[in-house]
């Protein structure tokens, strides 16, 4: 008999891994299938690597709409009646996307040497943790097709909620970058050229013109420098913030900005609700769903947060209370938890939670954004005033003096 590593979920929804003895994979499958247990993956002890064709190279992105598209065009192949296998030979060669093309491929390539989809899905490395765990769902429960459906509905609200966000955040950006090279046209330009023309005519200089011209002259004979120091800031900030307790201290950071911070955490609030409500919905334990909806999201600090809650309720604390003790989440999204948690329909009011704050977000955004936008311009208005009636006051204390 071979050696085998098994991870799965128990009926707790507790991940566990052991090591036992059987002759085959499928023996193995059978015998925890029979115990109730969610199988994650089997592997032999001596080959702990993944498949042996696998792209398993992580930190590759894929490009989010064209997986959509694949998955309608996969649910639909299903639906019609075709095998996976002869699904993913039709689609694999048919993806306008390189990339996705060729982790599809690789995909098909492990499912016909008899893995299970989603654990070919998972061993590409390149598919998000909610995703392989929807297959794996879908595989389990015999509904593949419906628990996609729930899936892509998922990813297609949270698509049209971040490009709504980016939408909004457009106008402003814009504003800061022409106002940004505004003044350092002015700056770096305009003024070292009026500092030419008062030398020459030797006039006596108001102290704001003074201040502005020490400031320009000295900011034109720096400005690579200042450019080069920048940049240098921004890599060695990206690369300190790649740490754990680096990206903890900033989401803290984040998490106290006023106004700013509050709408940072209701929309990882309404991120993390709808994907576990979609997880929930697909029939994955809670134990399980917390996991993998901590797996994907970005913010360590939820993420650790998640990691105490789940810890909590494997304990036997209830969702509500755990999420309400890590002190991140808003009173009305546990309060609305618990109301779910209470009337056996956690999965819907989850949902909820997602609408509510999605929604939430949206409006605290515009109403700030309304007032970023009259800001900015007063700025510059204000600057580009100031500029100019520091240059041009002593040519009018100049025409005074020849009158």
């Amino acid at each position: 008999m071979a050696e085998w590593v098994v991870k799965y979920a128990d009926s707790r929804g507790e991940i566990r891994q052991q090591t036992i003895e059987a002759d085959s994979e499928q023996e193995i499958r059978d015998r925890y299938t029979e115990q109730g247990y969610l199988i994650y993956t089997v592997r032999p002890r001596s080959t702990m690597a993944p498949f042996s064709g696998t792209l398993a190279k992580r930190g590759r992105k894929i490009n989010l709409e064209k997986f959509l598209i694949f998955n309608q065009q996969f649910v639909t192949l299903i639906r019609a009646g075709l095998p996976i296998l002869k699904s993913l030979d039709l689609l694999a060669d048919r993806l306008t996307d390189p990339k996705l093309g060729r982790y599809v491929k690789q995909v098909r390539d492990d499912v016909r040497n008899g893995a299970l989809l989603s654990e070919a899905f998972r061993a590409s490395g390149v598919f998000s943790p909610i995703y392989v765990t929807s297959v794996m769902a879908g595989e389990k429960s015999g509904s593949l097709p419906e628990v996609l459906d729930r899936y892509l509905s998922y990813q297609k609200l949270a698509l049209a909620v971040r490009k709504k966000l980016l939408l909004s955040l457009l106008y402003p950006a814009f504003l800061i970058v022409l106002v940004t090279a505004l003044i350092v046209f002015l700056v770096t330009y305009v003024v070292p050229n009026f500092a030419k023309l008062y030398e020459s005519m030797q006039a006596n200089l108001p102290v704001a013109t003074q201040i502005l011209i020490a400031v320009g002259t000295t900011a034109r004979n720096y400005v690579l420098v200042g450019v080069g120091g920048l940049a240098a800031v921004i890599v060695l900030f990206r690369l300190w913030a790649r740490g754990e307790a680096a990206s903890v201290r900033i989401d803290s950071l984040k998490l106290r900005t006023p106004l700013l911070g509050s709408i940072w955490v209701k929309f990882q609030v309404a991120q993390l609700s709808r994907v576990l409500s979609t997880l929930l919905t697909g029939g994955i334990p809670l134990i399980q769903a917390i996991e993998t909806a901590s797996d994907s999201i970005s913010s360590r600090l939820l993420r650790r947060s998640l990691d105490t809650a789940r810890q909590k309720v494997l304990e036997g604390e209830s969702l509500s209370s755990a999420l309400g003790g890590t002190g991140i989440f808003p009173g009305l999204s546990i309060d609305m938890i618990e109301v779910g948690e209470s009337t056996g329909a956690l999965p819907a009011m989850l949902a909820s939670v997602a609408e509510f704050y999605e929604d939430d977000v949206n409006t605290q955004m515009t109403a700030a954004l309304s007032l970023i936008e009259p800001a900015i311009m007063i700025f510059m208005g204000t600057f580009v005033a100031f500029v100019l009636v520091a240059l041009y006051l002593p040519i009018f204390s100049l025409a005074d003096t020849l009158r």
